[in-house]
């Protein structure tokens, strides 16, 4: 896995932590890797449709 960084609004860091503290998910990583899969997956999907 690669490092990134990136800037989060602290409403969606909030949001992050709610699932986290919820034990939804063991951390914040995890919240976000869950996040960024499924939008890939549907975008690229939409992506695919539309061709």
């Amino acid at each position: 896995m690669k490092l990134i960084t990136c800037h989060i609004p602290e409403a969606y860091i909030s949001g992050i932590e709610e699932l986290v503290s919820q034990n939804m998910y063991p951390n914040r990583s995890e919240v976000i890797r869950v996040a960024i899969r499924d939008l890939l997956k549907n975008e690229l999907s939409t992506l695919l449709r539309k061709e």
